[in-house]
């Protein structure tokens, strides 16, 4: 079968490369997504593992449209008693550009008419439109005179971990957030530390990686697992294969601070709701006070046993955070004395150690006051960011 998994821009070979830790076949990334193929198995433990994924589609359908009716047209082609039946409700998700067709909701509504006037004519009943949790899901993407139709096997968005009930101002999207860190090359083996915390976004997703912990082992619901050929036996060996993959304790410290208190709340709360507050630390403290974690130190290293072992400073390790960049919190004259200290305390006391800073603002980049040895262009949204590497 041929699946489509899409994500954040920028993060597309990223995502290849999980796909072929999974022996997905055929890997094509493209623009916003990647393609590959492989069976059933794969397409649950593509839901279950992929950590920079927003969704796995499953395309059923390619066309060429120019209007809403051909659309209509298209669609009824298909024979939409092989996927669902009437007591099965559906939502049909619907995204547009570069088209003469310009409403993405009107073309929605277009292919759940031809969906449900086949099934009247057929069968006399037709299914009924859940948009919130429907059985089976269907997203539309129309790019020019170009449509394709998938089944959403994910459901609700695999960036939704469940972790984080709270949002804090302008958070980093979760999958984004586990897109950086294997951008970084880092894996759990040595020490990593958000200076810069917010919710603890970064140090949770890395502590999953870290664990070997898929993204998806406890979440409660799936888009395919409402469809016709639905294998639960196959979904539940699946899953407990994967539970028994998970260590029981982080091989190096991982490690939060941030200067405010309402953020480090954020953060344990997140922790504790991701299952590992009691592996990670979170700490108050200034930016300008950060020392990288030192062995025989339990302000800064973890000393229970049961924790990650404290590092030494000239082990090395990898600082990374995404500081405030002037689009959505503060404003950029503001923030110019924060990157410059971030960079005075990397070059004074991180030696031997990597620095990864996530922004949108180019300006406040060179604030740093260092050259970077590596540079991603990434989004976070449709905000254009890059992710720079100092060593």
């Amino acid at each position: 079968m041929k699946f489509f998994a899409t994500c954040a821009r920028g993060l597309e070979n990223v995502l290849a490369d999980e796909l072929r830790e999974l022996h997905a076949e055929k890997i094509e990334p493209g623009r916003g997504g990647v393609q590959f193929h492989g069976d059933h198995a794969l397409l649950y433990r593509a839901n279950l593992w992929l950590r920079t994924a927003v969704r796995v589609l499953v395309p059923i359908l390619e066309m060429a449209v120019h209007s809403t009716d051909d659309l209509y047209a298209a669609v009824q082609t298909i024979d939409w008693r092989r996927y669902l039946t009437p007591e099965h409700t559906l939502a049909v998700d619907c995204n547009v550009r570069d088209s003469a067709i310009t409403h993405s909701k009107y073309a929605a509504l277009r292919v759940k008419d031809a969906i449900c006037d086949q099934f009247v004519a057929k069968v006399g009943k037709r299914p009924s439109v859940d948009t919130e949790t429907p059985m089976v899901g269907l997203n539309l993407h129309v790019f020019g005179d170009e449509a394709t139709l998938s089944l959403d096997s994910s459901g609700e968005s695999l960036h939704k971990r469940g972790y984080r009930p709270i949002l804090t101002k302008a958070p980093l999207n979760e999958a984004l957030a586990a897109g950086l860190i294997l951008l970084t090359g880092w894996r759990g083996e040595t020490p990593l530390v958000d200076p810069l915390c917010g919710s603890g976004t970064l140090c949770i997703e890395a502590a999953w990686i870290a664990l070997t912990r898929p993204p998806g082992l406890t979440r409660k619901r799936f888009g395919f697992m409402g469809w016709m050929d639905y294998d639960v036996a196959l979904w539940t060996s699946l899953r407990d294969e994967a539970r028994k993959q998970v260590l029981p304790a982080l091989p190096h410290a991982i490690v939060g601070s941030d200067v405010r208190g309402d953020a480090l709340h954020f953060s344990e709360t997140n922790a504790r709701a991701a299952g590992i507050g009691h592996l990670l630390q979170f700490k108050k403290r200034d930016v300008a006070d950060f020392h990288v974690p030192l062995a025989g130190r339990a302000s800064d290293g973890v000393t229970n046993s049961s924790l990650a072992r404290p590092a030494n400073a000239r082990d090395g390790g990898v600082l990374i955070c995404n500081p405030p960049y002037g689009e959505r919190i503060g404003e950029e004259k503001e923030l110019g004395g924060l990157y410059k200290t971030l960079g005075k305390v990397f070059r004074e006391r991180c030696e031997g150690w990597k620095l990864f800073v996530f922004t949108g603002n180019a300006f406040l980049a060179r604030q740093i006051g260092l050259k970077h040895a590596k540079l991603f262009d990434l989004f976070n949204g449709k905000i254009p960011c890059r992710f720079l590497c100092y060593e």
